[in-house]
């Protein structure tokens, strides 16, 4: 069976550096990629509507050189009650990996069962590793070095914190996890996060999290499936907005990260969000060169 991507536990601490470096030298130059993917289809499977994960994988298949096919439930019989391992069976004598963005992360681990071709998690209810790829990539653009301070204030039973805790482990960063009791990361994250060497502390106090931190990073509250939670879910949030009194506590020279889409003025301040200390929009950008090289990795 290929190797998959569904988890940055996948990886060797090894693997991960060599992910991230590959991808800010292509990043740099971009004609240092060739075409690995060159006579390759690579299906983009989408239960959930999706910007960055569908700009970014879409592109990055095609620069290189790869044949990109983008597809929905509603495109295929899953609509109307085939199962996903034979699906994924016949996914397997046409492709040569599937990207999923998915409900269930039990879907990725049938797709990756069944069709024995790569398959890299776009984002699952559990994880969503290329994103913290490449947001552990801008912390190496902005010499945020391994040692430093790393601060998540927001829903820490999330799939962004539950990979911002793996990717803390190789990367070498103290990650504190800002949320209140009722969100907090599942036992068997923190437990892998252990086995990885990770240092993961959690709080209830954000503003005691934020002192001297070298990274504060948030995301939305109310996630796509959450709706009927969504009351509730931002009440027990509110002491966690990123705002300018955690700025305030932070270093000087903090980088602010939000994986975006973001609900400015509810889960951080329009003025935080549009402040020099965050670097938002090169993070979402890496997501294209993380995703490169991790392509490259799994498919050359």
């Amino acid at each position: 069976m290929s190797r998959s991507f569904l988890s940055l536990s996948s990886l060797t601490r090894e693997e991960f550096n060599a992910l991230i470096d590959r991808a800010i030298a292509g990043k740099k130059n971009p004609s240092a990629w060739g075409r690995p993917l060159e006579g390759k289809s690579i299906a983009l499977f989408f239960e959930k509507p999706s910007t960055r994960t569908r700009l970014s994988f879409e592109v990055a298949v095609y620069q290189l050189g790869g044949q990109p096919l983008v597809l929905t439930g509603q495109d295929l019989q899953i609509s109307r009650g085939e199962d996903i391992a034979d699906t994924a069976r016949v996914m397997r004598r046409y492709l040569h990996g599937i990207m999923g963005r998915v409900r269930s992360h039990e879907t990725l681990e049938a797709l990756a069962s069944y069709s024995g071709i790569p398959v890299i998690n776009g984002l699952s209810d559990k994880f969503h590793p290329c994103q913290a790829l490449a947001d552990y990539m801008t912390l190496r653009e902005n010499s945020v070095p391994a040692g430093s301070r790393f601060v998540f204030c927001g829903d820490g039973s999330s799939n962004m914190a539950h990979s911002l805790i793996l990717g803390s482990a190789h990367y070498g960063c103290e990650i504190v996890i800002a949320t209140p009791a009722e969100l907090l990361p599942a036992a068997d994250v923190l437990t892998i996060a252990a086995r990885l060497g990770g240092k993961v502390s959690i709080t209830q106090d954000a503003k005691a999290a934020a002192k001297d931190a070298d990274v504060l990073y948030t995301d939305v509250w109310v996630s796509m499936g959450e709706e009927a939670q969504a009351y509730e879910k931002k009440k027990l949030l509110a002491p966690y907005q990123l705002n300018e009194s955690l700025l305030a506590q932070a270093k000087k020279s903090v980088i602010v990260l939000h994986c975006l889409p973001a609900h400015k003025d509810e889960e951080i301040t329009e003025s935080v969000f549009e402040s020099p200390n965050a670097k938002i929009f090169d993070q979402a950008e890496n997501r294209l060169h993380a995703q490169k090289a991790v392509l490259e990795f799994l498919l050359k």
